[in-house]
């Protein structure tokens, strides 16, 4: 299809000081897990970017010295020579599909851990660590200024011999530069701290020597937070964030702006923000500066986009996440194609694996991290090579995934649903508050599902093992999904316990009658007891959220979204009970016991949910054992795990189906003889 005539802007080129960048199209600074450890799966990820259509593809953070070290998690770094070449491979992939190739250069300053190189942390005053250890930073004096100065000087210079085109300075996320800014972390009395000039002045040297280094040929970039989020304790878009906007306006080749005191905050889930929910604190940065800025906010829709660039918030279209669900959204909205876009659900579990210290995942895209380990491209795969059947039982999110990646390998496929309608966990999961965008998963395949005409879905057909062996098919597929479990074993309690009045979330999905003190317990420790919490609040029920962990949900802290939940609980009027076990159930009350010393205590109950942990729905997969038919359990059928896991679960089978099943290439360094 043609290109709507009304998205032309955001394919016009945009100069950034010496580079012009091909369109608007502005992948922003995101971590990927893989670092200075994984050159060559760092750069592929960055390449499929590129030819995805993003005209700006820009790096995670690079350190650039060996106080900023920020192990276990996965960083890159320019501190000697030796790191060059690495990094040129991701240069080279960027530049091979014609896009503009930028680096965030970075010093964490009291949040870089060090544990690693063991050397000291620095900041601009002394203060304890900002990584929850028992370490404290020394205070910065003016020769470690100058050294830092430097570094960063140093790190540029690399870079640009690594052919990079946009070089950053970082002064955002609560990083080095940023504590220099905030007078929440510079309580200083020399020239580098005091009145907001002075507080600025590393920020804007930092710049010249950027500039002054390599920007005769590399675009200098800054990265800033113009809100913290603190309020006026801290620097705020209404003032402060105004203020050094105005200041070094005309210095940078372009303006990266965002929300910080956290990274949570700049990557708000769907769940705790909208789309384009940062518009509000950014905004009034075009108007101070002639320079091109660039934004996020997690967008997805063209005609949002076109509507920030005609609006004057931003030159660019900025995006971390929803260039991770859809590397090719640039390309599908060029070719006519938006409706194929495989829009971000805003879940942040890529979040969770860079929090993780492990390879970027996603839920929508079960390809990204896997485009060199594993040689997955998201646009394409190779065709079966025989013309055969597949039967998927199932339309949840493994089997629709299942299915559609079989029909693109050219297999004859047929989905097969016992209910009425698609979406297995995702039609009550959908429901629970702020989670509306995940039925992106389920809507994106069946929509490209539609697309294929070897493939034919049949909802309300429940099948019996009978069925499926009359049916004949080449492939069996299983993805029966699985149910939450009444016996109360989960993280915690190991062994099943008794508890025949308790509900599970599949009887509050079910419309099960829900009566006096609602208490909710907690042995899972991912998004279901919290939402549940909140949603039943919200009907006006007396909510306790028993949980084994320390704080609710506690998971979600890997998802930057347990302050959010917390806070929103709190405000909702549910009563917290952390560490604490579910020992019994009474008429009238359960009996709950601290998981440290054991000591017990009641609490008023009229209704129990259980949400500790999930089974595998297995009565089909055990009748068809006794038939002799064989069939490939996939998703949450084979192991109940987050919609991710089940998809990529799904995918792997259907991608891998005729191939050997091979360990995925790991990175090493190259033999040496000694």
């Amino acid at each position: 299809m043609p290109r709507n005539p009304s998205y032309d802007i955001l394919f016009q080129p945009v100069r950034i000081g010496p580079v012009t960048a091909p369109n608007r199209f502005y992948q922003t600074p995101h971590a990927t897990g893989f670092g200075w450890q994984r050159p060559q799966s760092g750069a592929a990820l960055r390449g499929v970017k590129a030819e995805g259509g993003w005209g700006v593809v820009c790096t995670e953070y690079c350190s650039i010295h060996p106080s900023s070290d920020d192990s276990p998690y996965a960083f890159l770094t320019l501190w000697d020579d030796s790191d060059i070449a690495p990094l040129a491979l991701t240069a080279e992939a960027i530049h091979k599909h014609g896009a503009l190739a930028g680096i965030e250069l970075w010093h964490g300053g009291a949040h870089a851990s060090n544990r690693m190189t063991r050397v000291p942390g620095i900041a601009p005053d002394v203060q304890p660590a900002l990584y929850h250890l028992p370490a404290t930073a020394r205070a910065m004096d003016l020769s470690d200024i100058r050294d830092f100065r430097s570094w960063q000087r140093a790190a540029a210079i690399r870079a640009k011999q690594a052919g990079f085109d946009i070089v950053y300075v970082y002064a955002g996320h609560d990083y080095l530069p940023f504590q220099f800014l905030s007078r929440r972390t510079n309580h200083r009395g020399d020239a580098y701290g005091g009145s907001l000039e002075n507080r600025v002045r590393l920020l804007r040297e930092m710049i010249e020597d950027t500039r002054d280094a390599v920007g005769d040929t590399c675009a200098v970039a800054v990265r800033l937070a113009v809100d913290e989020l603190h309020g006026p304790d801290g620097i705020t878009s209404e003032g402060e964030g105004r203020e050094i906007i105005a200041m070094l306006a005309e210095l940078p080749d372009l303006w990266d702006v965002n929300v910080a005191g956290a990274l949570g905050n700049d990557s708000r889930s769907a769940r705790f923000s909208p789309e384009g929910f940062q518009e509000a604190n950014v905004a009034f940065v075009k108007s101070l500066t002639t320079k091109p800025v660039v934004s996020v906010g997690r967008f997805t829709s063209p005609d949002r986009m076109v509507s920030q660039i005609k609006r004057g918030i931003q030159d660019f279209i900025g995006a971390a996440r929803p260039s991770i669900a859809d590397p090719f959204l640039p390309q599908k909205i060029r070719e006519g194609r938006e409706d194929e876009i495989r829009e971000c659900i805003g879940c942040n579990i890529c979040r969770a694996a860079n929090n993780e210290g492990v390879g970027l995942r996603c839920t929508q895209n079960p390809t990204m991290g896997e485009e060199w380990r594993r040689g997955w491209h998201p646009e394409r795969i190779a065709t079966y090579p025989r013309r055969e059947k597949a039967l998927v039982i199932g339309g949840g999110p493994a089997g629709l995934e299942a299915a559609l990646t079989l029909g693109r390998r050219g297999l004859e496929v047929t989905l097969a649903e016992a209910g009425t309608a698609l979406g297995g966990r995702l039609l009550h999961e959908a429901t629970l508050p702020g989670l509306q965008t995940w039925m992106r998963v389920r809507d994106w395949r069946v929509h490209m599902i539609g697309k294929l005409s070897n493939l034919q879905i049949f909802p309300g057909s429940r099948m019996e093992a009978a069925d499926i062996a009359e049916f004949g098919a080449d492939h069996v597929v299983l993805a029966t999904g699985s149910r939450w479990r009444r016996d109360a074993v989960g993280v915690y309690a190991i062994r099943p316990g008794a508890y025949p009045q308790a509900l599970t979330p599949d009887d509050i999905f079910a419309g099960a009658q829900v009566t006096g003190p609602v208490v909710i317990y907690d042995d899972e420790h991912y998004f279901m007891a919290g939402a549940l919490a909140e949603r039943l609040a919200g009907q006006g029920h007396a909510v306790h959220y028993v949980t084994t962990a320390a704080v609710a949900s506690s998971w979600t802290a890997l998802t930057n979204e347990q302050d959010f939940l917390q806070a929103r609980l709190i405000e909702a009027g549910v009563s917290i009970h952390p560490l604490k076990a579910l020992k019994g159930q009474a008429s009238d009350h359960i009996t709950l016991s601290c998981v440290y010393t054991g000591c017990e205590e009641a609490l008023p109950c009229g209704t129990l949910v259980l949400a500790t942990g999930r089974l595998p729905e297995l009565g089909l997969w055990t009748a068809l054992a006794a038939t002799g038919v064989q069939a490939t359990r996939v998703g949450d059928c084979l192991a109940p795990s987050s919609i991710a896991d089940a998809v990529h679960s799904a995918h792997r089978f259907a991608r891998l189906l005729g191939e050997p099943d091979l360990p995925p290439r790991r990175e090493r360094a190259p033999e040496r003889p000694y």
